[in-house]
């Protein structure tokens, strides 16, 4: 099975897809219900107008039939009656006839012919309003939703309306239509067209939801590959970057930490070699110098000589051991500077004192003791030796025989900046801006620097920045470097 139909089948992607699929069918179930409870609700309140509206007009109309004539005593035919309740009953998809005060059907809409009064079909002979009902339809119009005590098997909607003559009530019509299987067909309907644009607007979402899907979750599948390599030790793959989203700043920072990472990678395998150069080298001369004094191959007048070679090795390799462990106590948080106030312009005279030797040896010319004035910062006095020896040991190593070092210092309202510059061939402006980072190392090629490991400016950056301070440099190639710091006094 491929890399990439793995990365496919699982993961993001078919989550994400399979979260987006619910999401729908959730939002497709809860249009449905919502449609069908205003279906039902809209054909209800229809159904309730309409058999309103027309048991009103048959009450309206009946008002004739029971109206007596004063001097004839005679009545609207009732035929005009039956067949308007026929009419209306079978045009609305309802049952509407007329019942007694009593509750007994009187007038329905299956007569055919006015015999008798009473003279009512089969279906309707039997039935008989409740008296509850009666009471409250005797006053005024009256809605009821169910089967009306028992005279229904099933749920009705129920409309009745008086009938007045001279401000009484002499009969009721009464209006019923089925809501359920009134209501199914309408519904059904509904149903059928909703599911069936329901369905192709699924099938059109599922689609562009899985190519969209498989578009967003492309740059987390590659991020997801590329860190795979990062994991073995690759750093050289990149991320493609597109638009300016979230994860396109996503894709970019990877890319930046992966040059980091790489960088950092470069950095430490130099270190190791230039670390395990600078160990084996003064162990070696350590260790061949003394097996010559032991076994006689030095003699005695030149042991004293060879001696402080071995004393002056075994010191290097003791500071070097020392800014490793200083440097590692730092990056672990267990190294916390011991806070007093000390004169820097003291502090760098006595640092210089310990590079005299080397200094009258290759004939350096120091500039700006003298002009120095005492200035007081509150540091840790051994860890700003430490910054100060190796900033001018750094000097002391690339200053040329007969070259400069001059050393400054400044003071304005809330800090004190101190200044280290050497003549020289200065530092190429490609490194300038990294030669603070830990383990980096200007070009071999281009420099005197045969001995450096990378930790010293490192640890200068270090030291100063615990100190709430900033370090920084210039140069100008074949002309000069600067070294400076800047500490707060308080």
């Amino acid at each position: 099975m491929s890399e990439k139909y793995k990365v496919r089948g699982s993961g993001i992607f078919w989550k994400y897809l399979i979260t987006m699929f619910l999401i729908i069918a959730i939002v497709f179930t809860v249009l449905g219900v919502s449609l069908m409870v205003f279906v039902a609700n809209y054909w209800r309140n229809e159904t309730i107008d309409l058999l309103g509206e027309n048991v009103t007009r048959i009450a309206i109309a009946s008002q004739d039939y029971f109206n007596l004539d004063e001097e004839t005593g005679y009545k609207s035919p009732k035929v005009m009656l039956t067949y308007s309740l026929s009419l209306v009953s079978s045009s609305i998809n309802a049952d509407i006839y007329i019942c007694d005060i009593d509750g007994n059907v009187i007038i329905c809409k299956d007569m055919e012919s006015p015999i008798h009064d009473n003279d009512v079909c089969d279906e309707h002979r039997n039935i008989k309003i409740p008296s509850g009902v009666v009471s409250k339809a005797e006053k005024s119009t009256y809605l009821h939703l169910g089967k009306l005590g028992d005279v229904y098997d099933d749920s009705y909607v129920v409309v009745c309306e008086p009938i007045r003559v001279n401000n009484k009530t002499i009969a009721i019509v009464v209006g019923a239509e089925p809501s359920v299987e009134s209501l199914t067909p309408y519904v059904t309907s509904i149903t059928k067209m909703f599911l069936f644009a329901g369905i192709v607007a699924f099938i059109v979402a599922v689609i562009c939801i899985y190519f969209t899907t498989y578009s967003l979750t492309k740059p987390l599948r590659m991020m997801a590959k590329v860190t795979k390599s990062y994991a073995k030790g690759d750093f050289s793959r990149r991320i493609d970057v597109k638009g300016h989203d979230e994860l396109a700043t996503l894709a970019m920072s990877m890319n930046r930490m992966a040059q980091s990472l790489s960088a950092l990678e470069f950095s430490r395998r130099s270190f190791i070699t230039n670390i395990s150069h600078e160990l084996k080298t003064p162990m070696t001369t350590i260790g061949g110098f003394i097996d010559g004094i032991l076994d006689g191959t030095i003699s005695k007048e030149e042991e004293e000589k060879y001696l402080k070679i071995v004393s002056d090795e075994v010191k290097r390799l003791s500071k070097l051991v020392a800014s490793m462990l200083n440097l590692s106590r730092i990056e672990a948080g267990e190294l916390s500077p011991e806070l007093k106030e000390i004169d820097l312009a003291n502090l760098t005279f006595n640092s210089l004192l310990t590079f005299e030797k080397i200094i009258n040896d290759k004939s350096i010319q120091v500039i700006g003791l003298d002009k120095m004035e005492s200035m007081y910062v509150n540091a840790d006095e051994g860890l700003m030796h430490q910054v100060l020896y190796n900033l001018i040991d750094n000097a002391v190593k690339f200053t040329p025989e007969g070259g400069t070092i001059e050393v400054r210092l400044e003071k304005d309202n809330d800090s004190v900046t101190m200044f280290i510059k050497n003549s020289g061939t200065g530092i190429p402006s490609e490194d300038i801006g990294r030669i603070f980072e830990r383990f980096y190392k200007v070009d071999k090629s281009r420099s005197y620097d045969i001995k450096s490991t990378g930790i010293g400016l490192y640890l200068v950056k270090s030291i100063v920045e615990m100190h709430m301070g900033k370090v920084g440099a210039n140069s100008k190639e074949g002309e000069y470097t600067e070294f400076y710091f800047i500490l707060p006094i308080e």
